[in-house]
Formats: structure tokens, sequence, C-alpha cells
């Protein structure tokens, strides 16, 4: 499938003026054809005004109709076949089978929420009907249900192409929840970008929804990346990556004269906790899978298994020896992007000359271009306590053990810990109790608790929370992953005394919808 390098504004398909940007072979740093335009900030206001323009007719389009037009998009992609998986395996690094993993994933979101969209719960409606003749004072009739908070600006992952980035979850979501979306395209992946964003503007014409449903622009700067969250009409804005660029998007859509969410996904550690009974009975089994988990993907996952705590003692020892073994035998892997690896070089260098951190093991030496070699370093409860450069995400395929005198220190640290996407306990029945004194600790500060597993592998389903704590995330409320992931780009209307002629469809008497409903607070299933 050819590749234009233009941006899509709506229906149109236009060269941006504004510099430009080729992508990068992460195997050999060399610069991919063709040239995609950067979008001028002309583009970006026609872009919102046509998102603007849509957003009162998308967000009333009937269930159905939604239903199908995320189903179309799921097709699309698809339909594009293998150029879309060569291209992305070219641009990121990433070998073909993540990469039809994650294309299976993201029409799977999609999918997913055609299914919420035509259930209807996600509407969340209530009515508590009018009571004239109570007393001391009538009741008026009340009728609630969520909205779209409006146009969305979703910004692109590195490490997700597919499943975090143009019709990844944020975008999925949020169309869903009836919402136009405007996608700033990462740059490590502008031609995965067009070719995906292609899929999404088809499926807005062949479903008939209104032109500014969808928008993909590319930005040769930050000028874009930051207009689009300082635009008025923008209402709220979805963030993969780095904390400093989550943060700097925060601290924009706050200095709004109207302020806005940006729901980022920033940074974790994900720390994993080995019980005694655990790590003395099954420490070597254990150790080969922390380190199946710590490489997958070079380790360019949110949810790395970062931090290892334990007890101190010969299980540990062992268990050490045990995963330096199996970390010594993995090749050093291709990371996304040259900048991505060096900063993972730099911190791993850091690491290994810490005066209190010694160094486990390390993986095979890199033999290529922009590869990552993966490390494991150990260090006591005291310097981790007191270093809180050691308390910090490196981007990769490394992570530090550390040496706890007992289980009260060792949660003594998930008290200081910030907060997290995941965090892992590695439990026999005789660790019960002891963790059950973990939980609130972690509660506290984790969006996932899971036993004997690791963080990475996120099950996209009605349950999954996949955000937590600041800085993990902005706002531990939400979900990036997951059906309640709809809530984020939703917000309550209630209406009061309204004549039903004028009442939205989902709030008529008749229920023309057929839609779950709470009547007075009881739960009434639609006939």
């Amino acid at each position: 499938m050819q590749l234009t390098g233009n941006l899509l504004i709506g229906q149109e398909s236009v060269f941006g003026s504004n510099g430009a940007i080729k992508a990068v072979n992460a195997s050999t740093g060399a610069a991919i054809e063709p040239a995609f335009g950067g979008a001028t900030l002309a583009d970006l206001d026609r872009a919102c005004a046509l998102a603007w323009a849509a957003f009162d007719v998308y967000r009333e389009t009937a269930p159905e109709a939604r239903a199908k037009f995320l189903e179309t998009i799921a097709q699309n992609i698809l339909d594009i076949g293998d150029d879309l998986i060569e291209r992305c395996m070219i641009e990121s690094g990433l070998p073909r089978p993540r990469l039809e993993g994650e294309r299976g994933r993201t029409v799977g979101q999609l999918r997913m929420f055609a299914d919420v969209v035509r259930n209807g719960d996600f509407l969340g409606v209530r009515i508590d009907p009018a009571q004239p003749e109570r007393k001391p004072l009538p009741r008026v009739d009340l009728r609630l249900r969520h909205v779209g908070v409006g146009p969305v600006a979703v910004f692109g992952a590195s490490n997700f192409p597919l499943a975090f980035s143009v019709a990844g979850g944020d975008t999925a979501s949020a169309l869903a929840a009836g919402c136009p979306v405007i996608v700033k395209a990462h740059s490590a992946h502008p031609g995965t970008a067009e070719l995906v964003g292609r899929a999404v503007q088809k499926a807005v014409k062949d479903c008939g929804m209104p032109e500014g449903t969808f928008s993909l622009l590319f930005d040769s700067g930050r000028d874009v990346g930051q207009g689009l969250v300082k635009d008025n009409r923008i209402k709220a804005a979805g963030f993969t990556g780095s904390r400093g660029g989550g943060t700097a998007l925060m601290k924009l859509a706050a200095a709004r004269a109207e302020p806005i969410p940006v729901y980022a996904e920033m940074s974790s550690i994900n720390p994993v906790l080995l019980f005694p009974n655990a790590l003395k009975n099954r420490g070597e089994g254990i150790a080969k899978a922390f380190v199946q988990s710590l490489v997958l993907g070079a380790g360019q996952f949110c949810t790395n298994p970062g931090l290892l705590l334990a007890v101190d003692g010969p299980e540990l020892d062992a268990f050490i020896a045990a995963a330096s073994a199996a970390l010594k035998e993995t090749a050093a892997q291709t990371m996304l992007t040259p900048g991505i690896c060096k900063t993972y070089q730099g911190a791993v260098t850091r690491a290994a000359e810490h005066a209190d951190v010694a160094t486990a093991a390390r993986g095979v030496e890199a033999k290529g271009e922009n590869q990552g070699q993966s490390a494991l370093f150990v260090t006591t409860a005291e310097a981790f306590r007191k270093s809180h450069e050691l308390q910090e995400e490196i981007f990769g395929a490394s992570s530090l053990v550390v040496r706890c005198p007992d289980l009260a220190s060792m949660r003594e640290l998930i008290e200081s810990l910030e907060g997290q996407l995941t965090s892992a306990l590695h439990i026999d029945e005789a660790d019960h109790a002891d963790a059950r004194s973990f939980l609130p600790a972690l509660e506290r500060r984790t969006g996932r608790i899971l036993v004997n597993g690791f963080g990475t592998g996120v099950e996209v389903g009605h349950a999954m929370v996949h955000g937590g704590p600041y800085p993990s995330t902005a706002d531990g409320r939400s979900t990036s992953v997951g059906s309640l992931a709809i809530n984020r780009f939703l917000r309550p209307v209630s209406y009061q005394d309204l004549p039903d002629a004028l009442l939205p469809d989902a709030l008529k008497t008749d229920n023309p919808l057929g839609l779950n409903r709470r009547i007075d607070g009881t739960l009434q299933l639609a006939k």
C-alpha cells in the first residue's frame, strides 16, 4: 500500500508544509521514505473546527450505528494485511509475532467497545419519576445520562504502535463515548500511523459519520501537540509515554482558561514481592519466569518488572543465581528508537556505577545498532530507601533486586513507593497471612495486584485496571485498558422536568433504545 506522508484532516488528505519527518529503521538507524509533512497551526485549527462541528451530531448517533462504525474500523485495519505488519516491523524493530498479536489486540479493543455501545450500560441511565403528591414538597422529575465530553486529543505511544496509537485504546474508548478524536501521530512510526489512519478515515466515510469525527496530524516539532492540548475545542487528552512528556501536557491543560483532564500513563517500576515460602519452594522456577517477563519486548513495557523485593538469605542468593544464569543467555534486542536505546544505556550505566549497587548479571552483549543489553542489579533495603535515583524507572530490560532484612522492612519499602500500575506477589499457601498484611499498602499504591505472575500482559476485558496513582498515571481513578476506559471521556447530565418529546432517546419513558435503567435507584433490566 503506497504511503503519501499526508495529514488526514477530516476527509482531506494533504501534505503538511511545516517541515517534515521521516521514520527511522529501528535496526539500522537509516531514514525511511517517504517524508511526512508536519502540520501547521492552520491545519490544527482546521482539524479542531471539524471535530467541534462533528461533536453534537456524532455524540447522538444511535448505538447500533456507532457500534458498526467501530467494527468497520477494526475490519479496515485487518484489510490492510501484511503491509501494516511489515511497515511497523521496520519502524519499531518489534518482531512479527508481537505485532500480529498487537494488531489482534487493537481489533479486539474496537470490537469490545462496539459491544459496550450496543449494551448501553455506559450511559448510566437513572430516572427519579416526579411525585407531585409528595408532602411537604412535590418531587420534580429527574433523569440522568452520560454524554461525551467533547473532542479528544490522542497522542500515539512509541512502545505500542498499534494498540496504544492511532486506533488504540484511547481512540477506541473516546469514539465509543461519542467523542471525535484528533490523533497526534508518534514520530517513530508515521507510516504505521498513516496506514491505520486511512482505515479510520475510510470507516468515517463509509459509515456516514460526520467528517470531523477523526483527524490525524504529524508534528515536526512540538507546536501541534502543545496546540492540541491548549485549543479550547479539545475537552480531554489521552497520552502514553514518559513522565516528563505527560506532566508537561498536564501543566498545559491545567493552565487553560477551561482546564481539561489529561489521562496520561507515565512511569511505573511494578514491584515484585517474593514471599519466604514461595521463594524457598519455587525460587528457581520463579527466577526463570521473572527473566522471561523482564526481557519481553526488550523490556519496553510500562508493566515491566523493574523492582524485586525479598527477605535476604540463602534462598534469595539462590534466586539471584538462577535469574543471573537465565539473564546471561538473553540476546540483546533492538529497541524502539535510537533515542530510547541511548537513554536506556545511560540509565544502566548509572545504575552499575552506583556505590550501593552490585551488578548481578548482564545479557549477551549487543552486536547490532540500537540494541539494549539486559541487566540485573542488587542493592540493600537501606540503600534503596535513601536513594531516589534507585527508585526511578529504567525503560528497558533492567531490574533491581532489593535485599530486605525481614518482611517488615519489605512492607516499609512498599509504603515509600510512588504510585504503580502493577504489583506482583509470589506466594504459597503458607504465605497467605503475610501477604494479606501487605494488601492495604498495595491497594493504596497500585492499580492491579496479581499473584504468582508478572504484570507484562494486560488482558483487555471488563474487570481490567491499567492505571494507578501518580506518577503511574495522571489520574488513578481511571483505566486506559478495558471497558471502563470509556468513563474517562463521559460526564453526567441531569434533565429536570423536560417534556418527553424533548428528552434524548435514552431517557424517554417508553425506553426506545431498550436500555437497562435505574428507576428510583432500583435497577430495571430491559425487557
